[in-house]
Parts: C-alpha cells; structure tokens; sequence
C-alpha cells in the first residue's frame, strides 16, 4: 500500500499557507514550486524573484500574511493527520495521483482517506443524475459492480442519485470506489450519505483538494468534477438532465483525451436528454459494462464473467419474458388527481418497461395494494400492459 512521506508541522503549516493563499491559483503555485522546490524556499524568496517567475499578483499572493483563522485551520490539519487512515498527499510527494499531474492546475495538496493505491490504479468514473430513476441506479450499481470486479477503481462524487449507487455497487470488489468531494474532508456532503462516506473511508477513498471545515458550496462542484474526470480513463454518463453536472465531467474528460460513454433512454424521458445529446456530440452509446471494458481494452475476468452470467441466470428465472410487442394504447391523462400510490407508482416505474415483481421489489407495496394501484393507473391512462407481463409508461398523443 503506497504511504505519503511524513510531513513535520513547519511542513504542514508552510503547504496550508500557500495552498490556501488568496488569489494564488493553482498553476502559478505549481510554477512556484517547481523553480524553488519546497513551500518553505518559496516563502524565503523576496518578491521580485517570485513575480520573475509567477507573475505579480502570484508574489503578492504567496506573501500576503496568513488570515486571522490560519491557526485554527493549521490546529485542525495537525489532528485530521493525526488520525489513522488520514493523510495530506502533496504535489512534492511521489504518492501523489500521476494522472492529476498531467492537468495543468493539480491541487497543491490533497487530503485522503482511505485507501491512497485507489488514486494510483486504473479507474472508471461512473456519474449522473442525484434524481435519478429507479432504473438508472439499477444499472449504475450493476456498471459499478462489474467494472470493480475486473480490478477498476470506480471514482464517483459521493452525491445522491447515481453517484451513490455507483459507490455501493463497487464497495468489496477488488477494484474498489473513491469518491472526490466538493467540501472538506472532514465534512460530509450531503448528509444522508454519512454511512456510506464511513464505508468507502474504511474499504475505499475519499479525496478532497479543499481545506478541511469547506462547506458545500455550488462552485465547488465544477471544481470537483475536473479532479474526476482527470483520475480515470474513461467516464460513464448513466443518466443526466440537459442542465447536468454530469455534462460538465464528460466534457472535462473528453477535453483530456478521456473516453466517453453514455446509457441511451427513452425519448420521452428528461433525464435521458443529457446523455443522448453526449451520443450526438460523440460520446460512444453503450448498453453494458462489457461494451466499456472492451472499449478499454480489458478482457473480463473469467472469475467476473461467471458472477455476471449467475445473476442474470437467477434474474431471468424470476421475471416474465421481456415484452415484444408495442402498448395497447397509448392515452395518457392528467397525474394531477392520482393517489399518492400510484404517484410513487408512476415515479418507480421510470421510463423503462418492468415487470410487476421489479415494482414490488422497488415500491415494497403489498401485493393487493400494487395490482389495485397499477390498475388504477392503466384506467387513468399513465400506463400500459404489455405482453409478457410488463408494464410501461403511455406515450403521450
């Protein structure tokens, strides 16, 4: 397992200084440290020779005195590396994340928890919608958990939605999840997620390129993603909104030579937009996990390859035939007056066709409540029965 060299607390409080420097960005520091080497030698230098070098509002920057809170964020550093599994990785480290160092503005410094190797080993980002369908966590957990067992680290961004089903499906696999935070370390974003960031600080990594106490803050965000996509090889769009975050990593990675792949939906779906417009502009359409690991050049495992082919042996001994025929209506009319039930109904239905045990195992209705609910809703026009026993959205007129 790779260890972060040692950091004395002059270190520390030296790298905290000039990577929390007003206005000193992060690809002037980076030219800083590569003409002086060390914080401390930069810090030395008189301020004609860092604006040579850096340019006049980096000198400034890096020689400003500390903020009034600096001690209380340097006190905070010192325990958060107290604590085991903790670490501050900086650009002078050699465990510092190779891939991060070809992106013209890496973090100067980096706080991890967990697992460093994950940052070092090949990795595929999964990412979409936090509102995302049923289905779509379906298939991000089912992605997840085939891409971490033919070894890849699964990098997401620890958000609701895809994100965390994405890092559930690869938690215990070999390959392993990190999640790259928008906030501190030491905070978690958003707060339903608790468990599962405990979970991947013990099995995976979490990495954060913020000062520890960072609340969540929307520009941060935009941020985060360039730190994904610049992890990975390739990135994975499950599902994701025209107005998508999503949108933003798969142009960050595709502007790094990354690949770029995207779940097709249905057309009448909003969250599928995003990816289809990825399809338009070039991101390659794929249906499985398989389709990605090949486009990637790995071969399935044939320890993984038996796992997928025994889940989809026991799926398909317990659902219907998959539908081959087209609805036997296609009215819809208003959800305005629809029950709470057939409201979540409709919600887990997504725009996907599913079977009526998928809705019991998704909604956990009583069997009377969902016949009597998925009754009403074909009377009302939202759904229709297809043969084999599959239900699906109606199309509008």
């Amino acid at each position: 397992m790779l260890t972060p060299l040692p950091l004395g607390a002059e270190e520390r409080s030296t790298w905290l200084r000039l990577s929390t420097a007003c206005g000193l960005k992060p690809a002037a520091l980076r030219a800083l440290l590569g003409a002086f080497g060390l914080p401390q030698n930069v810090l030395a230098q008189p301020f004609a020779t860092l604006a040579a070098t850096a340019g006049d509002e980096a000198a400034r920057a890096a020689l400003a005195p500390t903020a009034p809170s600096f001690a209380d964020q340097l006190e905070a550093l010192h325990a958060w590396c107290a604590v085991p599994g903790n670490a501050l990785v900086t650009l002078a480290d050699p465990a510092y994340p190779p891939r991060l160092l070809a992106m013209p503005d890496p973090p100067p410094i980096l706080y991890v928890q967990g697992r460093l190797d994950l940052l070092h080993a090949r990795s595929i980002a999964v990412v979409g919608s936090r509102s995302a369908t049923p289905q779509a966590l379906e298939d991000a957990t089912r992605f997840a958990r085939i891409f971490a067992s033919a070894g890849f680290t699964v990098v997401s961004g620890l958000a609701l939605g895809v994100d965390g089903a994405a890092h559930r499906g690869a938690l215990g696999e070999r390959g392993g999840t990190a999640a790259v935070i928008g906030t501190g370390a030491d905070l978690v974003y958003p707060s339903a997620h608790h468990a599962l960031a405990a979970q991947i600080a013990q099995c995976g990594a979490i990495v954060s390129e913020w000062p520890l106490g960072t609340p969540a803050r929307a520009a941060n965000f935009p941020q985060r993603n360039r730190l994904i996509a610049a992890l990975v090889e390739g990135v994975v769009v499950v599902e994701a909104a025209m107005r998508s975050g999503s949108l933003i990593t798969a142009r960050l990675a595709n502007e790094m030579g990354r690949d770029v792949f995207a779940l097709p939906g249905s057309i009448h779906a909003p969250l599928a937009r995003g990816c289809h417009r990825l399809i338009k502009q070039g991101a390659q359409l794929v249906e499985s996990p398989e389709e990605v690991l090949e486009a990637l050049g790995v071969p399935l495992p044939d320890s993984a390859r038996a796992s997928i082919q025994k889940r989809a042996q026991t799926a398909a001994a317990t659902r219907c035939p998959a539908p081959n025929d087209s609805p036997r209506n296609g009215h819809t009319g208003s959800p305005a007056h629809l029950s709470p039930n057939a409201l979540r109904l409709l919600d887990a239905l997504g725009h996907a066709p599913a079977t009526l045990e998928i809705l019991a195992a998704r909604t956990d209705m009583p069997e009377a409540t969902l016949q009597g609910t998925l009754l009403q809703l074909e009377l009302a026009g939202q759904l229709n029965l297809l043969p084999g026993g599959w239900f699906v959205r109606a199309t509008p007129d």
